[in-house]
């Protein structure tokens, strides 16, 4: 059996990651910019976003083809049950998070695209909608950052502290580093 995740995997979840990190820092920092740089910013965030979604779905199909490998050594069933509930939200919440915010821009009820792909729009502005659908979609991004916290935090827990191979597993390279 592997002793690491496959390559597509690895380059799958780190790519992701660079996406998710890229769509957190265009709304974070957006207010440091000028205004003008407004529109360009929130391209960047859709665009990361969107392709957050894409990626995500391609990850759900790879993960049913490659099972994930051992952790060596082996965890306590109650910390594997923990770490599929934690793995089960970052999936689920990175697929809904941006359906709610193409929902979000859907509603606007304005031509938009995404990598010159026009995206389809609602007739007209529908605004108590696209407010609400806007704060579902924040109040999930700002859980995201809990989530991916406990998620980096369990892994430099098992990498430094329980010292079992976990984290080793989703970091590229051909050979595990000891």
């Amino acid at each position: 059996m592997r002793s690491k995740y496959t390559a597509l995997q690895i380059s799958l979840h780190w790519l992701v990651f660079l996406l998710v990190a890229g769509a957190y820092a265009a709304m974070e920092l957006r207010g440091l910019a000028p205004r003008s740089y407004r529109p360009l910013i929130n391209a960047i965030h859709v665009t990361c976003g969107l392709s957050v979604f894409v990626l995500m779905i391609a990850r759900l199909l790879v993960k049913m083809k490659y099972r994930a490998p051992a952790i060596i050594p082996k965890p306590h069933p109650a910390i594997t049950g923990l770490s599929h509930l934690i793995h089960t939200i970052i999936y689920v919440m990175f697929i809904v998070l941006p359906v709610f915010g193409f929902l979000t821009v859907y509603f606007k009820g304005h031509e938009w695209t995404v990598l010159g792909i026009p995206m389809p729009h609602a007739p007209e502005l529908d605004e108590d909608r696209q407010f609400s659908v806007k704060e579902i979609h924040e109040t999930i991004a700002n859980i995201g950052y809990f989530v991916i916290g406990i998620h980096a935090f369990a892994a430099l827990f098992h990498h430094y502290v329980w010292k079992d191979n976990t984290l080793l597993r989703m970091m590229p390279g051909k050979k595990n580093r000891g």
